[in-house]
């Protein structure tokens, strides 16, 4: 029975990380005069002033645990807090956000290939079913129903680095399933996010020796981006996301990740005014029902030994 319960508390967490989520690209969009590595840097920083309090003490009682695990930590600091979003920003100083949301549509995929090859997860055919029909919703959503769209999309440099920023994500989700019940996760989340602070000082620094330093980092509306930025997407949206990984599985959480494009054309359209179609209903609704499918769970006892020996 607690485990439906807990199941339920992850998918509703899921939610929550796919509205911040979404509220991180559309910030990320509205302040994208500054530059990728600025923004990615300040965030996390705001991130760590936040963390600090709360996580400074657990983190020096763990932190022979962090050196007894030091490599598969960095590999999920890399690749899910330090570059992760900052290879967002940089994809979007070149392509538009209707592409980005298009390639992020196939993370979910590559984390089911990367669980199903490094954990050996078992994926079922009727999940398969389900993702499919989730990333072909989430496609017609960005592209109106208009199959020529795609067709004439201009892919440019900036596609190449979004699909840096899936192989990325797919790489800290299966990573978070295995390792990050080890660590407690504020002392995890603020080692985490120094070591990016760290990281990205000297790529900060190049890009400003380079473009200069942005006058409009001292705008409030910048601030205001970069503090949205530091504590929902970079902070609390991280935690529900590895809460959620460590309860569902990479496979099943990625896949909430489909609802991105949808709740970031609602955002666009409240905020910014767009126009939502009903050719962007009928793809919301192809991603909700395939999102549903995916994350189904069949009571079998064959099924529960799988998830009992994955776990």
């Amino acid at each position: 029975m607690w485990e439906g319960v807990d199941d339920i508390y992850s998918y509703i967490l899921l939610i929550f990380v796919v509205i911040f989520f979404a509220g991180n690209i559309l910030t990320g969009k509205a302040i994208n005069e500054l530059p990728p590595f600025t923004i990615a840097f300040f965030r996390l920083v705001v991130a760590f002033i936040v963390l600090f309090p709360i996580g400074f003490r657990k983190a020096l009682q763990y932190r022979e645990q962090f050196m007894a695990y030091k490599k598969p930590f960095l590999i999920m600091t890399l690749s899910g807090i330090t570059f992760f979003n900052t290879l967002i920003y940089a994809a979007l100083q070149f392509t538009t956000s209707t592409n980005v949301s298009v390639l992020e549509t196939a993370i979910p995929v590559v984390t089911v290939l990367l669980s199903a090859i490094i954990l050996k997860e078992h994926i079922q055919s009727f999940q398969w079913i389900g993702m499919i029909i989730s990333i072909i919703g989430a496609v017609w959503v960005v592209i109106d129903g208009n199959v020529m769209q795609l067709l004439a999309m201009d892919w440019n440099v900036g596609d190449g680095i979004m699909i840096l920023a899936i192989g990325c994500w797919a790489i800290y989700s299966v990573f978070v399933k295995q390792y990050m019940p080890l660590f407690p996760s504020y002392a995890a989340m603020l080692v985490m996010t120094g070591i990016s602070v760290i990281v990205l000082f000297p790529f900060v620094m190049v890009e400003w020796l380079v473009v200069g330093i942005p006058t409009a980092l001292g705008s409030n509306a910048h601030i205001g981006g970069l503090i949205y930025l530091g504590i929902f997407p970079s902070f609390i949206a991280i935690l529900m996301y590895n809460h959620a990984v460590q309860q569902l599985g990479a496979s099943k959480a990625s896949i909430f990740l489909n609802f991105l494009p949808v709740v970031t054309m609602i955002g666009a359209s409240v905020w910014l005014g767009e126009t939502v179609t009903g050719a962007k209903i009928v793809g919301a609704l192809a991603v909700m029902g395939g999102v549903m499918l995916t994350t189904h769970e069949r009571k079998s006892k064959g099924n529960q030994q799988i998830k009992e020996r994955i776990s």
